[in-house]
């Protein structure tokens, strides 16, 4: 069956599949019909579908228009011959269908939702609901009072910047849509000031024509007003941009210093200066791998797989350039220090960087990146800045700074610190003291605790060389090492190329973990036979040797079980050696697994029938303990991973798919434990029987 993406067809009914293909048409193009006709499928869609919707197979063959109706050629390569075929390859191509679903379906009411939720979080915020202003009910009116805002599906920015030593109010707008003056002018009033107020806000024209007309609006009525735009995307060029730089994440850098300012009392004048100073030192580039996609709105913009957008705005903009084929992580970010760091670049050259300034390095998540893939970034980020700019940001924050709904993407700020001192009237260790300050706004979440300093050297601990383990000859069980590496070889090798459908097993029953596991330990086991791990025939060498391979290198439940079952077989192997003088190796094999599993079931309560690991182990132990020997043992693991395609999943997270505890009678994958359990004992068995 044509099958680009190695879904697991076989575990989904015609009638499943039905149920899909109708979902996909309805949600996607209203109306798909497929009609067979002489050995040919005809597409006739009523509506203008988005041609990536589609397979590259699928989309080559039909025309971008209205109303469509092309062949598809049943004789050419890959191409779909039925209804079932077709409905893979439309399931393969439905990879944008998930940043279309919402909690929330309609913007209607969800911004002033959201805000009603976020205030209660902290006690001193209140919200003025008609006017969207988030403001500080506890602020000092005399001090100088900062209020920032844009449009709202940019959370935490700006009302979860709230609070002491940040913002006194924040007023947002629709989502993407700059507030209104009126609601600015409301902010104002919310949090009156006899020191002065400072509208600091991001370079967009909405953001500046309201909050502009509001500064002017509010010193008309007796505030002194001033206002702060702030752009640090060097995406936009010098050249044909009449605007300058549009704002990013670097704003909330701005907003952090100024409002450590405040909190310290500064003045009017100065906590400008400061914001002005520490603005102008920024450049910041976002990369997106897919645009985010607004509640309520039917069509968005969308990347191919195969592209990364260099440059992108928070609000959909397009980027600077699309990058095809899509570069690695490393040359990502080698390409957006780049753009932010030349300074020879006439287009991008904002800012300079003298050997020894203190900077800093803001990473914002824009909503869709995991922490798992922020945190690596965050190291790669760091290693080139210290490799290819002798950089060593002072501070490092990474995280929910400015997002952009939910989209897969993020933006990259470095700020001189050492050039901004230069521009006002407070040091470096000052403005670090600024920046610091503690407040009660989400601003904690990503601030961490930086006044104390050490080097990502100090901080990049080497762990200790383990003692190295020795062989007791008096204790091991010697082979033939031709024989031991062929057996062990073959085992990881099948391993390895089984790893694909334990995955997609595991996928559909657990958390997908089992094959890369099986596969990291089948690989370093085959490096370790490289490294001429079988040469002396030494089987306890080799059990040793999957020790360390388990315990470093294979996390995860099947991890645990594998490193207490080699552990014990070791241990077995080694009290029982006598055996395989007297009654033979197989012998010696079937009693050592015995005591290994009896041994391992003081720590898991699985057993034959509960679908894990233990239904090919178990099996295969018993066989190899009886009368029948390797072949018949080799028979019972195989026996055993076949009958959990059957099982009803009793132990683990498969236990949570809803299957019912009464059993089923459909067929499901086999559990992928007991499967790589089973492969690798055939592939023992097979080099075994080979060679004899």
């Amino acid at each position: 069956m044509w099958n680009p993406d190695s879904t697991n067809q076989s575990s989904m009914t015609p009638q499943t599949r039905n149920r899909e293909l109708v979902r996909v048409t309805v949600v996607h193009i209203n109306v798909l019909v497929l009609l067979p006709e002489d050995g040919k499928l005809q597409i006739y869609c009523h509506t203008l579908v988005e041609p990536s919707f589609f397979s590259p197979v699928v989309r080559s063959r039909f025309s971008d228009c209205g109303t469509m109706s092309d062949a598809l050629d049943a004789n050419a390569p890959n191409t779909p011959r039925s209804e079932d075929e077709l409905f893979w390859a439309i399931h393969a191509s439905n990879r944008f269908s998930m940043s279309k679903r919402h909690l929330f379906d309609s913007p209607d009411g969800l911004v002033n939702k959201a805000l009603r939720g976020l205030i209660r979080y902290n006690p001193r915020l209140s919200l003025d609901e008609a006017n969207r202003v988030v403001f500080d009910s506890e602020h000092d009116r005399s001090k100088v009072v900062l209020i920032s805002g844009g449009g709202s599906g940019h959370e935490p920015g700006w009302s979860g910047y709230v609070g002491r030593n940040m913002l006194a109010a924040a007023v947002q707008g629709d989502i993407f849509a700059s507030p209104s003056t009126k609601q600015i002018v409301a902010a104002v009033d919310a949090v009156p000031s006899d020191a002065g107020t400072i509208l600091v806000i991001t370079n967009y024209t909405g953001d500046c024509l309201h909050f502009g007309l509001a500064s002017e609006k509010a010193n008309a009525a007796g505030h002194r007003c001033r206002t702060l735009i702030c752009g640090d995307d060097v995406s936009v060029g010098r050249t044909g941009s009449l605007v300058g730089r549009r704002g990013l994440a670097g704003q909330i850098g701005v907003l952090k210093v100024m409002g450590g300012a405040v909190g310290a009392g500064a003045s009017l004048d100065d906590v400008y200066d400061l914001g002005l100073a520490f603005s102008q030192q920024i450049v910041s580039i976002a990369a997106t791998l897919d645009h985010c996609h607004v509640p309520g709105r039917a069509e968005h913009a969308t990347l191919h797989d195969d592209e990364v957008e260099l440059g992108t705005g928070p609000h959909n903009e397009p980027g600077h350039k699309k990058l095809s084929p899509a570069p690695s992580p490393q040359d990502l970010v080698r390409q957006m220090l780049a753009h932010c760091l030349d300074e020879t670049d006439p287009e991008r050259g904002y800012v300079k960087f003298a050997p020894g300034d203190e900077t800093m390095l803001l990473v914002s998540n824009f909503g869709g990146m995991s922490h798992l893939e922020m945190g690596a970034l965050v190291d790669e980020l760091l290693e080139q800045l210290e490799r290819d700019w002798h950089l060593d940001p002072a501070r490092v924050c990474a995280g929910f700074l400015e997002t952009s709904l939910n989209a897969p993407a993020f933006s990259v700020s470095v700020i001189n610190v050492t050039a901004a001192a230069r521009d006002c009237r407070y040091s470096v260790a000052e403005i670090n003291a600024f920046f610091d300050a503690r407040t009660d706004t989400c601003w904690e979440s990503v601030a961490g605790a930086q006044a104390e300093r050490r080097t990502r050297g100090e901080q990049l601990v080497r762990a200790p060389k383990p003692a190295p383990k020795t062989v007791d000859d008096a204790r091991d069980l010697r082979t033939d090492p031709a024989l031991l590496e062929a057996m062990l070889r073959t085992a990881c090798e099948d391993l390895v190329r089984a790893e694909p459908d334990l995955t997609r097993w595991d996928t559909v029953m657990g958390d997908g973990d089992c094959g890369e596991t099986l596969k990291t330990g089948a690989t370093a086991l085959l490096a370790a036979l490289d490294a001429g791990l079988a040469q002396k025939g030494s089987v306890v060498a080799v059990l040793l040797a999957l020790e360390d391979i388990v315990e470093s290198k294979m996390g995860g439940t099947l991890g645990g079980i594998l490193g207490i079952l080699f552990v014990s077989l070791r241990a077995a192997v080694e009290k029982h050696l006598a055996v395989a003088a007297s009654d033979g190796p197989v012998a010696l094999w079937g009693k050592a697994l015995g005591a290994a599993l009896e041994n391992l079931r003081r720590y898991t309560p699985a057993k034959v029938g509960d679908r894990t690991v233990m239904d090919a182990l178990l099996p295969f132990a018993a066989a190899m303990g009886g009368s029948s020997g390797f072949d018949g043992a080799v028979d019972a693991a195989v026996k055993g991973a076949e009958a959990t395609k059957t099982m009803t999943p009793r132990l683990g997270r498969a236990t949570y798919v809803g299957l019912g505890s009464g059993g089923t009678s459909q067929e499901l994958p086999p559990d992928p434990g007991a499967w790589g359990a089973m492969v690798v004992i055939a592939g023992l068995h097979k080099a075994y029987t080979g060679n004899k």
